[in-house]
């Protein structure tokens, strides 16, 4: 095993080899991309195709001198894939080259524990480290599995590869439960939102296409964001306000990529929740990007994964000001039927930066939840203290005042929703009501 250089810059040999069954034709930009958002040099890049990989070197003899020349000539310390490398495979590279070797996953992998920020998120990216370290402990320690003759040359077997697992797979539990417990606080906040009524719009999207930049220009939020893979992992949620609407929590997530590492999803799991607990999904996609696309069903695929690929979804445009005469506008999806013919929003043209076409994007929320709310008096006895107490856990309480009977008058404003939740009361009667308006009663 070699150890990673830890100095900044640390140069390094970028491989991407174009395998028939996987079809990575475009990636390689996305590829120097994610090195350098990791921190390295890339002082060259190594390209070449197979039908097939290699199970001893994933890639050729000839192609493997290619690169420990490189190694020796650029004088580099990492050589980065842009595949997902076997233990037994990326041994045996190191072994042949005489340098650290780091995969894709890998790669993510050192990305994200350097982006995050947050306690819980620095839990996630420890847990998958380990997670994909202990894949690697077995090949990485093949000179203790076996015993030597001889006096002072008794060597420890697998003491030492058992010490490295069970040691890994202490930490691994003790993350499991800290995340538990992160899982359990961020469960109870979303039962508190669902109590209060409070739907949730997740902004999903491929990384680097602008998520936390909309999300600052919606909520007046200064979210880190930059131009590079991965700039925030971390959720944010903020309260967004608009007019005949009740509020919104818009929450920023984790951009996503192709070839996610399985441990990413998995410890991501906790944070990725709240997409799947979103009444709506913006997903937001780079407009000038080529591959905008094929970076739309990899997002879509990750939904899939995470079981959010039900919820309804709008699809956000992003960077309009990279394409010329390019204007904001909203295109709509016609839904017909034999009864009635209506229109539904699909995309939104955008562009974070200049904040052209954000006004419509706030009309599309604000009419997606808009809510027709009308007020009603009720007269409660005093012995009707949990429908009360109900009223209030809905929040639409306006006023309320005692009357000479003790009976307490209340005036509460109401959506369709809220009205027929009150009427399943066990305590509710409709002589309680002083007046009613003609939605209410409709809706009801």
């Amino acid at each position: 095993m070699f150890d990673r250089p830890v100095k900044n810059s640390e140069r390094a040999i970028l491989v991407h080899i174009d395998i028939a069954s996987e079809c990575d034709d475009g990636f390689l930009d996305e590829f120097r991309e994610l090195s350098l958002s990791a921190g390295v040099m890339p002082v060259a890049v190594v390209t070449g195709s197979r039908k097939v990989p290699s199970p001893k070197y994933f890639i050729g003899s000839g192609k493997l001198d290619e690169i420990k020349s490189l190694v020796v000539e650029q004088c580099a310390q990492v050589v980065i894939f842009n595949h997902a490398l076997s233990p037994a495979q990326e041994r045996n590279i190191e072994k042949y080259l005489g340098c650290f070797v780091l995969d894709r996953a890998g790669l993510i992998l050192d990305i994200f524990s350097q982006r995050a920020r947050s306690h819980e998120g620095r839990l996630q990216v420890e847990l998958a480290q380990l997670q994909h370290l202990s894949t690697r402990l077995v090949r990485g320690w093949t000179h203790l599995e076996r015993q030597k003759g001889g006096i002072g040359l008794r060597g420890p077997g697998e003491t030492q590869l058992e010490t490295d697992r069970r040691l890994i797979g202490i930490r691994i539990k003790q993350l499991n439960k800290r995340l538990t417990k992160v899982d359990k606080r961020r469960d109870q906040s979303r039962r508190s939102r669902r109590r209060a009524d409070l739907k949730t719009v997740s902004l999903v999207g491929y990384t680097n296409a602008g998520k936390s930049s909309v999300f600052n220009s919606l909520t007046q939020s200064d979210v880190y964001s930059a131009n590079q893979l991965f700039a925030t992992l971390d959720p944010t949620l903020r309260r967004v306000e608009f007019p005949n609407s009740n509020p919104l929590i818009l929450t920023d997530t984790v951009g996503f990529i192709r070839h996610l590492p399985h441990q990413l999803v998995a410890s991501f799991r906790s944070t990725l929740q709240e997409t799947c607990e979103a009444s709506l999904l913006l997903h937001v996609i780079d407009a000038n990007d080529q591959n905008r696309r094929e970076n739309i069903e990899e997002v879509n695929a990750v939904l899939k994964e995470i079981g959010a690929d039900n919820i309804p979804q709008i699809e956000i445009f992003n960077k309009i000001d990279l394409i010329p005469d390019k204007i904001a506008h909203i295109e709509y999806e016609h839904n017909s039927s034999s009864e009635n013919t209506n229109e539904t929003v699909r995309r939104v043209w955008v562009s974070a930066k200049t904040d052209e076409g954000l006004d419509l994007l706030n009309q599309v929320l604000a009419g997606y939840f808009r809510v027709m709310k009308d007020v009603l008096f009720l007269r409660i006895p005093p012995t009707m203290g949990c429908l009360r107490a109900k009223l209030y856990d809905l929040g639409c309480v306006l006023n309320e005042r005692y009357l000479d009977n003790n009976d307490v008058l209340m005036e509460v404003e109401l959506d369709c929703d809220q009205y027929n939740l009150v009427l399943q009361q066990k305590e509710f009667d409709n002589s309680m009501i002083v007046s009613e308006s003609k939605h209410l009663a409709g809706a009801a």
